[in-house]
C-alpha cells in the first residue's frame, strides 16, 4: 500500500493483532537479544504497536545499528544497549541505566545441548547465568520500579513441558525460569503481569543440520514451522491482554503435546 513503512529486514508479518496497539503506544519496551532472530521480530512488531524500544544486544552490535535504523532512528524514541548477560554485576545495571521500563520481555538465551554425564561445570554455569540468573536478575529490578502497571514476558522453550535426553543444563535453565515466571505471577500482581512464551522450532541453531530440523517439524501436528512473527504477535497478544498473567502460550505447532 502507497506510503505504507516498510522494514524489508524484518521477519515480521503485518497482520499483528491491532486490536492491542492502544495499549502498547509509547510504552518503553526492553527486548534482551532484541537484534537478532526471534528478537528482532519482537521489536519490529512492537515498534508498529508504536513503542519506543531498548533493542539489547551482546556481540551484534552492527545488527542492532542497522535495526535501530529501520525502525526509525533514535528520533522515534528507539535505543540500542549492549550488556554481556553472564555478567550479572552488569545485568544488575542494565534497567537503571534506561530510565523507566514498562514491558521487558526477556528473550536472550544460548542453547548448548550435552547429556548431563558429559556435561562440564563452566558450560553449564554459562547456560544458567545467561538462561535464568540474568532474566531472573532484570525482572526484581523491573519490579523495584516506581511503576503502578507493568508486564513481563520470559521467553522459554517447548521443551519445558517434557524431559528430553541430551539438552542438560539448557532445558533446566528454561524450566527454572519456567516456575519463576509463574511464582512471578502470583506474588507481584496485581501491578505486575508475569507471562511466558514458548517457542518450538522457530529458527535452527547454526549447528544444526537442515534434515534435523525437517524431521522435527515433521513430528509436529501442525506439520509445519512456527515462524518468529508467530512468536512476536503472541507476545503483542499477551501484553494487550490486561486480564492474564501466569501463563505461558506454546508457540510450536502443537510440538509440546
Amino acid at each position: 500500500m502507497a506510503g505504507e513503512k516498510t522494514y524489508p529486514r524484518l521477519i515480521y508479518e503485518r497482520g499483528c493483532i491491532k486490536l492491542f496497539f492502544m495499549d502498547i503506544k509509547n510504552k518503553r519496551v526492553l527486548v534482551t537479544g532484541g537484534a537478532v532472530r526471534i528478537g528482532m521480530a519482537i521489536c519490529a512488531a512492537f515498534a508498529e504497536a508504536g513503542a519506543k524500544l531498548a533493542i539489547h544486544y551482546n556481540k551484534s552490535g552492527e545488527e542492532a545499528a542497522k535495526l535501530l535504523k529501520e525502525l526509525g532512528g533514535e528520533k522515534s524514541g528507539h535505543k540500542t544497549v549492549q550488556c554481556e548477560l553472564s555478567d550479572l554485576d552488569a545485568v544488575e545495571n542494565l534497567i537503571p541505566s534506561l530510565g523507566k521500563i514498562d514491558i521487558l520481555i526477556n528473550n536472550a538465551s544460548i542453547y548448548f545441548p550435552c547429556p548431563l554425564a558429559k556435561e562440564n561445570i563452566a558450560g553449564a554455569k554459562r547456560q544458567l547465568d545467561i538462561n535464568f540468573r540474568a532474566p531472573l536478575i532484570l525482572m526484581k529490578k523491573f519490579h523495584g520500579q516506581k511503576i503502578t502497571e507493568g508486564c513481563i514476558i520470559n521467553l522459554l522453550d517447548r521443551r519445558i513441558a517434557k524431559s528430553f535426553p541430551d539438552d542438560g543444563s539448557y532445558a533446566l535453565s528454561k524450566k527454572a525460569l519456567a516456575e519463576a515466571t509463574l511464582t512471578a505471577a502470583l506474588e507481584w500482581a496485581p501491578r505486575i503481569r508475569v507471562n511466558g512464551v514458548a517457542p518450538g522450532a522457530v529458527l535452527p541453531p547454526s549447528f544444526m543440520k537442515d534434515s534435523k530440523m525437517k524431521k522435527q517439524i515433521a513430528m509436529t501436528p501442525m506439520k509445519k514451522a512456527p515462524t518468529p512473527g508467530d512468536v512476536a504477535k503472541a507476545c503483542i497478544f499477551l501484553v494487550g491482554t490486561d486480564s492474564i498473567t501466569g501463563q505461558v502460550i506454546f508457540v510450536d505447532g502443537g510440538q509440546h503435546l
